[in-house]
């Protein structure tokens, strides 16, 4: 087992959240103009952010709502969205799972796809550490993103149509997640849910109510696992 700072590891984990602020910040901003255009008060705002702390699923209800979509599809289209928490908690289950109730709520509430992303390279990189730095390096690793998510939130819905087009943070959607999916293409299985997500979700891009979306979010799964259990026989034979 792994010895280390106690401390250290809450930092190291607030120093590797820290260059996903110059991403978040942007992100935050703009769900808070588009929210307050779409006519969400400050209150309801700051609310959802709060309450689904998910930015993709958020910016997917939030469209849903505008164009009066019945409350099941916002309900399903922000649940297909957030299908890949299920996936995060199942990875991390071997690594936090014996952490007790409190704190893996807190870990659940706290999941976000950045804090996942370095928490389960970390723990791959360094499977040595205790439950306890474990969860030391997850929390640090939110201690920077949390904050500058509600307060960008926070902020959009202050400032609105004050903040200039010019600034362009719409940018800050994709390049948000291309940061985070890059390192991440490691398997073939990896690869292949990708690129089954992008083409199915420009394949049905025309269906009504965003469903496309559902269908991409399903074939990409499972492509992915088909694949994967592929792999594992061919390793296995």
């Amino acid at each position: 087992m792994t010895r280390s700072n106690p401390k250290s590891l809450t930092l190291r984990g607030m120093a590797d959240g820290l260059p996903f602020v110059l991403v978040i910040g942007p992100f935050g901003l703009l769900f808070g103009v588009v929210a307050t255009e779409a006519g969400l008060n400050l209150a309801e705002t700051m609310g959802m952010t709060v309450l689904v702390i998910a930015g993709a699923a958020q910016f997917a209800a939030l469209q849903q709502m505008v164009a009066d979509t019945p409350i099941v599809m916002i309900l399903a289209t922000a649940l297909a969205v957030n299908l890949r928490m299920a996936m995060y908690s199942a990875s991390l289950t071997p690594w936090l799972g014996k952490a007790p109730l409190w704190k893996r709520a807190a870990v659940a509430y706290l999941m976000v796809d950045q804090v996942y992303m370095l928490a389960h390279l970390k723990y791959e990189r360094d499977p040595g550490l205790s439950l306890a730095d474990r969860l030391r390096y997850y929390f640090g690793t939110m201690i920077p993103i949390g904050p500058a998510w509600y307060a960008a939130t926070f902020t959009g819905a202050l400032v609105g149509q004050a903040i200039p087009p010019e600034f362009a943070l719409d940018f800050a959607v994709p390049i948000t997640f291309l940061a985070m999916i890059a390192p991440m293409m490691k398997t073939l299985a990896h690869l292949a849910a990708a690129a089954t997500s992008v083409l199915a979700a420009l394949a049905f891009a025309g269906l009504p109510y965003g469903t496309g979306l559902l269908v991409a979010a399903a074939a990409a799964m499972a492509v992915g696992s088909g694949v994967e259990v592929a792999m594992e026989k061919r390793r296995a034979a």
